[in-house]
């Protein structure tokens, strides 16, 4: 977490040696979580912020919506086909299911996931084996917080919070990036002295499983 960069005196945040755009893939994703396209990226927060607006505050339900939804956009194809040809209007185009959702994409995109799913139950097996007992606890701790967190919201305002953080806390971090570096490194620093403190006078006194004996 000590690396530094070109430009930046301090360390970075994850020890990273690239610039955040470089860390989040550079391609067009990254564009959007860090408003390089602001037109995509308000668009997909603003949607978001409909979505959780109408089925949250207002208390829609998703089939009642997107009954509504259909029912809307039948009436409008109808009115506008038969208008076209009194009115000498071009006649609505309906869009090829190919090109907005293709099955290589819907294939890449659950090999993704099974792959993220996959290496995170690995790396949550590997830490209950109790090899690394400060991460075992600091894990079981954030899983308690995470679900003391999700019990405070909906699953939809939970959703809704993550696609919030993520399109607005690495835009905000990239504009503020030294002064986050700064207090990240204070926190870890007092952080691991607190481990340090709690490793000397507790942990080494408990006993290890056989997975950790093992190494």
């Amino acid at each position: 977490m000590a690396t530094t960069m070109h430009g930046h005196s301090g360390p970075r945040l994850f020890g990273r040696e690239r610039t955040l755009h470089a860390a989040l893939g550079g391609r067009r994703a990254a564009d959007i979580i860090l408003w390089r396209d602001k037109k995509t990226s308000g668009a997909i927060l603003a949607a978001a912020t409909a979505a959780w607006g109408l089925f949250e505050v207002a208390e829609f339900h998703f089939l009642t919506l997107v009954c509504y939804a259909a029912m809307i956009g039948m009436l409008v194809f109808f009115v506008w086909t038969n208008a076209s040809s009194f009115f000498n209007l071009p006649a609505p185009r309906v869009p090829d299911p190919e090109t907005l959702l293709s099955e290589r994409a819907t294939r890449q995109a659950i090999q993704g996931a099974h792959r993220g799913l996959s290496r995170l139950v690995e790396t949550l097996y590997d830490i209950a084996c109790g090899k690394d007992l400060k991460m075992f606890i600091l894990t079981v701790f954030s899983l308690y917080i995470a679900s003391v967190v999700a019990d405070c919201f909906s699953s939809l305002t939970l959703l809704y919070l993550v696609v919030l953080g993520a399109m607005t806390l690495p835009a905000l971090y990239e504009r503020y990036d030294s002064e986050v570096d700064h207090l990240v490194a204070r926190g870890v620093h007092d952080l691991r002295t607190h481990l340090a403190d709690m490793d000397s006078g507790v942990l080494r006194k408990i006993p290890r499983g056989s997975g950790a004996a093992a190494k």
